[in-house]
């Protein structure tokens, strides 16, 4: 990249002391079966449908998929809430994806566990520095990852996702386009070499897939010689270069059922490894090495604000209705722009790729 393409604004990443400590909700059995069954009944009171992503706890996942609910990576549970035909949504995930749902359902009632369950990326890209960015920036296309707010989303001209985002910035690249990439600069750093892409670069980080340092899977690696590593693309750059798949949550599931490999070092949250167990059962899964937040934390690739979903609050915000996602209407509209962008853009893709295998 030339300087121009690497210009960057102050380091938005967040310091340690902005990092919530990770706290997985603990159980007793008999405890988690009496939530499961009153979730269960609140969600057909309410007509409300569950949403969760993939790095969820596993009790949540199996509770979206139980009750005709949907889990999924940030794109997919986008386009299943814009077609759920419930009155609520609960989306259990974090804020940025509450956010997301209520814009493409400003009619629904959106919920959410904890709406205190924010994401480094989010927080690392304020709205009115970002928009100020952008000025500095006219002559460029402004493209956002999913992970910001709503504000953030209004001020750009797509959103897109990790699994899409390679097509997009190849699409506006044939039409000659120069983009404006946000928030995460490990993803744009990849999508911009892959793509020979002009990107500009706002220096962002998500607290989890920075972690995953590149000595230590070297190390893992040859404890486990066989193994295939799977990794996030916003992971940095050494450990990128290690992989044998950089993908999106989905794209690295998928690859754990596909790959003729009976052992994975996977570098990207640990809650992926429910749904990874269940397309691939008997498959052994190895956390990549992190620097942990302390000198005995080895792997502890868990995000905090994801683990503040739990069985326990969903179940509260069902029966009084808190935590209710609300975004000024005047932003919603801006941002719906970007968002439906996208959802076409992956609709017609879609197309086109099924057409060229049938061809």
């Amino acid at each position: 990249m030339s300087a121009s393409q690497q210009a960057v604004m102050r380091s938005h990443r967040l310091t340690p002391e902005q990092v919530p400590e990770t706290v997985v909700e603990q159980l007793a059995p008999v405890e988690r079966e009496a939530l499961v069954a009153r979730i269960k009944r609140l969600l057909e009171q309410e007509n409300a449908t569950l949403v969760a992503h993939y790095y969820t706890d596993s009790a949540l996942q199996e509770l979206a998929d139980a009750t005709g609910g949907y889990v999924s990576d940030s794109l997919d549970m986008a386009r299943f809430g814009s077609e759920c035909p419930s009155d609520t949504l609960v989306v259990a995930g974090v804020r940025f994806m509450g956010e997301t749902a209520k814009i493409l359902n400003p009619e629904k009632r959106i919920l959410m566990p904890d709406l205190g369950a924010d994401c480094s990326l989010d927080i690392g890209c304020p709205p009115e520095e970002f928009s100020d960015f952008c000025d500095q920036h006219p002559d460029r296309t402004v493209v956002v990852y999913a992970n910001t707010s709503a504000a953030v989303k209004a001020r750009a001209d797509w959103m897109v996702t990790s699994s899409i985002g390679l097509d997009v910035a190849r699409h506006l690249t044939e039409r000659g386009e120069k983009i404006l990439w946000a928030p995460d600069k490990h993803l744009g750093r990849y999508i911009q070499e892959q793509t020979g892409a002009d990107m500009i670069l706002w220096d962002g980080a998500c607290v989890v897939h920075e972690a995953f340092k590149a000595e230590g899977l070297a190390v893992l690696l040859q404890e486990h010689p066989g193994a295939k590593v799977l990794v996030h693309p916003e992971s940095p750059a050494a450990v990128i270069e290690m992989a044998d798949v950089v993908g999106s949550t989905t794209q690295l599931i998928q690859a754990v059922a596909e790959l003729d490999a009976d052992t994975f070092i996977v570098a990207t949250d640990n809650g992926i490894f429910h749904r990874m167990r269940q397309a691939a059962p008997g498959k052994t899964l190895l956390e990549a090495p992190t620097a942990g937040r302390g000198a005995t934390c080895v792997s502890c690739a868990h995000c905090p604000w994801m683990a503040m979903n739990g069985l326990r609050n969903l179940a509260a915000v069902l029966e009084s209705g808190i935590n209710e996602i609300q975004v000024d209407p005047a932003i919603a509209e801006r941002a719906r722009v970007p968002i439906a962008r996208l959802l076409e853009f992956a609709r017609s893709h879609k197309r086109e790729v099924l057409g060229n295998n049938d061809a």
